[in-house]
């Protein structure tokens, strides 16, 4: 058996690896000149690395931490030691813990509302939740000025939503928030540092991951092969790339949807897999480089928020050992629109400028980082797209089903920690039993009786 997967990030690689040990020959084509998808290390020194992609890691990401085990990787803390800053009106303030100096009451009302929400979402098929149509339909944004009404809630829910989502209050729906935010693992665990889904950072950078395993398939990853059509019926299916004409029995499609429905599929498939409602999620991630984190000579733990931007927030991810320090920031949702559309040297001025507003003792940096996803040609926003009005019930039920020979993967597939690098596996991990339960039928099927 043959199979061709697109795409090698942390789906198509976990897809690939798995059919390569059930004996099934396996390539891998990538458009990047790297693998890894969303997640993406950075060498910030000599042998010290960070993540300007996907990052964080909790307990209950149990086939990450599996995976990690298996590849001999090893996770560190993400420390969280000291007073947080925050710049959300009032001017800046300097707060023991992470919970913002603003009304206690309202936050506590919006994070009720959001609870009450979130509870009522189907994660396994959202498209079933009880008044899907509605919720669907209905943009955060609106939601909001409904349910929130005082102004330090109003202000601090597109902070939130920006972090746990990097998503617009205006792009998404309530059902797409609400599932989200549930098929994380709620609010206080998504959101949470110790105990939650940032307690941990891969030892090296997340990036890791994709390479080894990667070095584990018998052929080495395609690399500059962008997909460009797949014709596909009951005799196999043939995948044209940059590098020519690849034929196989069946094929794996582990990139965004957006991307996924760029390419040209013959016979053409009964539907796409986004909509123009369908967004693309809305970050940017600076790391600004020290040589000392020297926020922790103060008391502080660099973690910060501000409502102004660039960075909406900042958290201290300095690399094992100390050194170099290093400030990452987070530009996000509709922020991160306008930030993009800023000049490379506008973009630097301007997080440099933040950094020193909220930390004044910090100098220039060593280096400056911009990772722009949003615009990033391979993979057109992140953490995941965002779904808007009428997406999960138009789409939602088609998600993993395959056409054919053609079948789907990706953390935008899977309703298990959805955007996560927990549901990008997973998904890997379900299209591999996938296609070899529909490998076997058709074997059945064709075998003389």
């Amino acid at each position: 058996m043959n199979v061709i997967v697109v795409g090698a990030g942390l789906a198509g690689l976990t897809a690939a690896t798995g059919l390569s040990a059930a004996g099934v020959d396996v390539t891998v084509l990538e458009a990047r000149d790297r693998v890894g998808g969303r997640t993406h290390g950075i060498e910030v020194a000599p042998g010290r690395w960070v993540d300007a992609g996907a990052a964080y890691l909790g307990v209950r990401h149990t086939e990450l931490i599996s995976m990690l085990t298996g590849l001999g990787l090893r996770t560190m803390s993400t420390d969280m030691v000291g007073a947080s800053r925050f710049d959300i009106g009032g001017g800046l303030r300097t707060v023991d813990g992470r919970f913002p100096p603003l009304n206690a009451i309202a936050l506590g009302g919006m994070f009720d509302a959001l609870d009450e929400v979130t509870r009522l979402v189907d994660v396994d098929e959202p498209w079933r939740t009880p008044g899907a149509d509605v919720l669907d339909r209905l943009t955060v944004d609106k939601w909001a000025a409904e349910q929130i009404d005082h102004p330090d809630a109003a202000t601090f829910l597109p902070l939130f939503l920006g972090e746990m989502m990097a998503a617009d209050p205006a792009a998404v729906s309530v059902l797409h928030m609400a599932f989200y935010l549930r098929s994380g693992g709620g609010l206080r665990y998504l959101n949470a540092f110790e105990g939650g889904a940032q307690e941990s950072r891969v030892d090296g950078g997340a990036h890791q991951i994709s390479e080894r395993l990667a070095a584990q398939l018998p052929h080495p990853v395609r690399l500059n092969d962008p997909v460009t059509a797949i014709h596909h019926d009951d005799n196999g299916v043939v995948v044209h790339s940059a590098s020519g004409v690849h034929r196989a029995d069946a094929v794996i499609v582990a990139i965004p949807p957006e991307l996924a429905d760029r390419i040209e599929f013959t016979p053409r498939l009964p539907h796409t897999r986004t909509s123009s409602h369908t967004a693309r999620g809305s970050a940017l991630k600076i790391q600004l480089v020290y040589p000392t984190p020297a926020w922790r000579e103060h008391g502080l733990s660099g973690w910060s928020i501000s409502a102004d931007g660039p960075l909406l927030s900042t958290v201290d991810d300095t690399p094992a050992g100390g050194s170099p320090g290093v400030l990452t920031g987070f530009v996000t949702g509709a922020e991160a629109h306008r930030f993009s559309a800023l000049s490379a040297d506008e973009q630097r001025a301007a997080a440099i400028a933040q950094a020193k507003h909220v930390f004044p003792f910090l100098g220039e940096p060593v280096e400056c980082h911009i990772t722009d996803w949003l615009n990033d040609p391979y993979s057109v926003g992140c953490y995941a797209a965002l779904f808007g009005p009428g997406d999960w019930t138009r789409h939602g039920p088609r998600l993993t089903t395959a056409s054919g020979r053609v079948h789907w993967a990706g953390t935008e597939t899977s309703t298990e920690y959805f955007g996560l690098m927990e549901g990008a596996i997973r998904s890997g991990q379900r299209v591999v039993s996938e296609v070899l339960t529909a490998h076997d039928s058709r074997s059945l099927v064709s075998e003389p009786t």
